[in-house]
């Protein structure tokens, strides 16, 4: 029987959309087609901030990789909780009891049922009055015509939607393709991007894809379905037995209950997601029509069952098969796979891996960010025959880094969005931006960004990136990843947008697993750390000094001659004040002190707003 939950939410769900499509044509602010983990959260966050929103899934379910592919385990940003990821992870916790009960499995500390986190974003949804969901409702055309995007969709009858800004939240970039937006797919060449990593030369080739099998143990000896194509070949290494002789990955090779523990569900379900002659499947679907990826898929379904299979004959698990109450889907497989990769468009600006490891280095990209990660470039390439000519792209370390907002910008398009996995990134920086965290915040900020265009009646190019940031700082979300600045730190705000205008550098390093950014708020600062007050104020600092209460007082009154503050002594006590200092003390300031006090007097990342690019623009922020 089907999971009570689970029906009941898909009923109400159909309910409402077919309520939804019995009219022939809607209007809306924002269209947002794709209900994924980027659709969502896009919804969510543009709903909040006023604007009129249709979400549309052509699956019955929200959450895409979350949830309908059945990738119910977050890799990532454990420590970077924050804005709707951290709203999702805020719900799992109350569900299911407390944050120890998702750490059932050994791949991820947050682990849960797919169902359960499908009913959690549909339930966030519900309470947004702002929004109307249409489930089950495939795009057909899209065009827009004037300040207007019209788009058709085939749902319970055809209809259409008009809308004043679009939103491609597709698990591959479909409306983008559809609207020919220039994009790359597979690999480019080192000689394009700088990126040492990268291949010499470019390649179509992209990430392997899965679909995850959820099952459960049923006391029972199961009867095994032989799939078509079966092979055990293709699976006698996914861990330790005696059917493997020559393992791919002989430093990878675990016994068979811990192949099965790496993805332990609570409830006792286990997620199969195993990339080690698992259930990893190559096959490039980009360009193919809506008949020629079925009928792939169900090549990659049938290699997944066949490593179900597998596990039940070969490991002797015959108690264990897919479970029959976690997905509406008749072959208890997931609604849809779990697409690692897709198409890249062309936005305003590119992330490249030189961005992560070097983000202030002939680049200002991060004054710009949106969005934080904390994962290692991570790409799955076993399952293309010929992958031991490719780049070794297993957990490659980098600084956990910010993604700028102008990846999600297509070049030569008006009021048109394009988020998910389908960002302005090299094929490199995908493998670390690609996971469910980063994704679910880049959706926060095409909604909010989507809302502000709205508002001002703009192309969504020109909507302020710092108005789009201080709405993500209001909401606790991260701009840059700084480990030592939570958002529950007291001075969160400030401390953020001082690293956001570059006047003080954060440090970014790689410790085992751990990718890392740290502002070094609590330690003492020197001149020589200090950036930028020449470009903003045209004040010269001394060489290395360190900056007392009684030599930031004088510093403060120098950049107050360019500036001109009303009542700028009472200003300054009230700075000082905020850190326990008074002005003329010889006690030293810590980084994150010179931080406040800057921000608290001058605000440069409000009065000094910037461009996609990042540089910086004689304007301040209106509101």
């Amino acid at each position: 029987m089907r999971h009570v939950a689970t029906a009941i939410l898909t009923v109400v769900l159909s309910i409402a959309t077919a309520f939804s499509q019995t009219r022939t044509q809607s209007e809306c602010d924002v269209l947002i087609v794709g209900g994924g983990a980027a659709g969502v959260s896009a919804a969510t966050a543009a709903a909040r901030h006023g604007a009129k929103v249709i979400l549309t899934e052509p699956t019955p379910w929200l959450g895409g990789m979350l949830t309908a592919a059945g990738v119910s385990a977050i890799d990532g940003n454990y420590r970077l909780r924050a804005g709707f990821f951290g709203e999702f992870l805020d719900a799992l916790v109350k569900h299911y009891g407390s944050e120890e009960a998702l750490k059932t499995g050994w791949v991820s500390n947050v682990l849960y049922e797919p169902h359960v986190g499908q009913q959690i974003l549909a339930d966030i949804l519900s309470n947004e009055p702002n929004v109307e969901v249409c489930l089950n409702t495939k795009l057909q055309t899209v065009k827009q015509k004037g300040n207007l995007w019209i788009c058709g969709f085939e749902g319970k009858t055809p209809f259409k939607i008009k809308a004043k800004i679009l939103i491609d939240a597709t698990e591959l970039g479909d409306v983008a393709a559809n609207l020919g937006v220039p994009c790359d797919i597979g690999m480019e060449s080192r000689n394009i991007t700088n990126e040492d990593i990268a291949p010499e030369h470019a390649n179509g080739i992209i990430q392997d894809l899965t679909y995850v099998a959820i099952l459960k143990d049923y006391g029972t000896e199961q009867t095994p379905v032989k799939p078509d194509g079966y092979d055990p070949s293709r699976y006698s290494c996914c861990c330790v037995n005696d059917l493997c002789k020559d393992p791919s990955e002989p430093d990878r090779m675990w016994s068979p209950q811990m192949m099965l523990s790496y993805g332990r569900l609570p409830g006792g379900k286990f997620m199969i997601n195993w990339p080690i002659e698992g259930n990893d499947y190559y096959v490039n679907i980009l360009n193919s029509n809506e008949q020629e990826r079925a009928q792939t898929l169900q090549r990659a379904k049938n290699h997944t069952l066949g490593f179900v299979y597998f596990m039940q004959t070969e490991l002797g698990m015959n108690t264990l098969n897919l479970a029959d109450d976690e997905f509406p889907t008749a072959d208890h497989l997931p609604l849809i796979p779990y697409h690692r990769e897709s198409r890249r468009i062309h936005g305003l600006v590119r992330m490249q891996l030189q961005h992560i490891t070097n983000p202030y280095d002939n680049s200002k990209l991060y004054r710009t960010a949106i969005a934080v990660g904390d994962y290692p470039v991570d790409h799955h390439h076993s399952r293309y025959d010929g992958d031991e000519d490719l780049p070794r792209l297993y957990f490659h370390p980098v600084p956990s880094f910010g993604v700028p907002l102008g990846v999600m910008i297509p070049q030569g398009y008006k009021n048109l969005i394009v988020t998910e996995k389908s960002i302005s990134v090299s094929n490199i920086v995908n493998g670390a931006t690609r996971l469910q965290p980063v994704v679910m915040q880049l959706g926060t900020a095409a909604g909010i960004m989507a809302a502000n265009s709205i508002k001002h009646n703009c192309d969504v190019a020109d909507v302020q990136v710092r108005e789009v940031q201080q709405a993500i700082l209001d909401s606790k979300g991260y701009l840059l990843p700084l480990l030592d600045v939570e958002p529950t730190h007291q001075h969160f705000q400030p401390l953020q947008r001082i690293a956001a205008t570059g006047i003080l550098r954060t440090e970014g390093r790689n410790e085992g697993w751990s990718n890392q950014t740290w502002l070094h708020a609590d330690s003492l600062v020197y001149t020589d750390q200090i950036y930028h007050l020449d470009e903003l104020y045209g004040v010269e600092l001394p060489n290395r000094q360190n900056i007392t209460a009684k030599s930031m007082t004088s510093l403060v009154n120098q950049i107050n001659k360019s500036v001109n503050l009303t009542n700028f002594d009472s200003k300054l006590n009230n700075a000082f004040e905020i850190i326990g200092k008074t002005p003329h003390e010889d006690k030293a300031l810590t980084r994150g002190e010179f931080a406040i006090i800057i921000d608290k007097l001058f605000d440069p990342f409000h009065n000094f707003c910037i461009t996609i690019a990042g540089d910086f623009k004689q304007e301040k922020l209106n509101n």
